[in-house]
């Protein structure tokens, strides 16, 4: 005999609601920006191990041996290196000044800055930029469809991944005919710009809750605003699908702003080098 105050219907619809709860909670709310987050987040955790393996131990031998001002030097030099694609796809966005200027930049450091090892076209007043095809579709109307992770490359969109090989093609490392001098120019900067930000390993490892959903976020946020030039469309700035306890920075501007994503990218799942930039 059932002596149980409550029927037993009841009983099972009780803890069948309980469950459903139960899961609800549990369930990882979708990004709409990500909807190949499955695929995504393997492949972030293959770029990571392959970061971890090669890339961040030869970035730290860099760091501990190589002079600062010598980095510099390195850094300008690439620098320079990528205001030709900068140019063309700011003449190509129809940005004619801003065009202009990455060429006198180029010819500027190229001569009196003794191969681009020194800066001087920014002591002359001509701003540094960094643009690439995936903005200059972006700039004529191009969406930029869903948030989609490269094997080696790192975070992208699939717009800009599409468009990988134009960027690869323009880059003037990329393009160099002798194939030792373009291996090991390649490999210089990808560990440079590695050994820019081994200082904030810590931080992301420490200071985060789940570093693919910040490093998606990040990349997102900044990418969206270089794209529209500072004013992306209200639809971007409203939605955060990420649960980080520490949320993505502010987007960077100005010299600050040239290489960050692309530096981070290779800190968060990706450790390509195809100098994909964004302003």
């Amino acid at each position: 005999m059932n002596n149980s105050p409550f029927p037993r219907q009841t009983t099972l619809a009780v803890i069948a609601l309980c469950l459903t709860l139960a899961a609800g909670c549990t369930t990882r709310i979708a990004n709409p920006d990500d909807p190949l987050e499955r695929y995504n987040r393997a492949m972030f955790g293959f770029n990571e191990t392959v970061d971890r393996a090669v890339i961040r131990p030869v970035a730290e031998a860099y760091d501990a041996t190589m002079p600062p001002p010598a980095r510099t030097g390195v850094g300008n030099f690439f620098g320079n290196v990528g205001d030709v694609w900068n140019g063309v796809n700011n003449l190509l966005q129809g940005k004619f000044r801003e065009g202009l200027s990455d060429g006198a930049r180029f010819g500027l450091n190229s001569t009196l800055g003794i191969f681009g090892v020194f800066d001087v076209a920014s002591e002359f007043g001509l701003p540094k930029s960094d643009e690439d095809f995936g903005q200059t579709l972006g700039r004529w109307g191009v969406g930029e469809g869903a948030y989609f992770v490269v094997p080696f490359f790192g975070p992208r969109t699939v717009r800009d991944a599409a468009v990988l090989p134009i960027d690869l093609y323009g880059d003037n490392v990329w393009g160099v005919s002798d194939v030792a001098t373009r291996n090991s120019l390649t490999a210089l900067r990808l560990v440079h710009g590695r050994a820019n930000l081994l200082g904030i390993d810590k931080t992301l490892e420490e200071g985060t809750l789940d570093k693919y959903s910040y490093a998606r976020d990040f990349y997102l946020q900044q990418r969206r605003y270089r794209v529209h030039d500072g004013s992306p469309p209200q639809e971007y700035e409203d939605f955060n699908g990420s649960d980080e306890a520490v949320s993505p920075p502010s987007p960077a501007s100005g010299a600050a702003a040239v290489s960050d994503t692309n530096e981070f990218q290779q800190v968060s799942g990706g450790s390509g080098d195809d100098r994909p930039a964004t302003r």
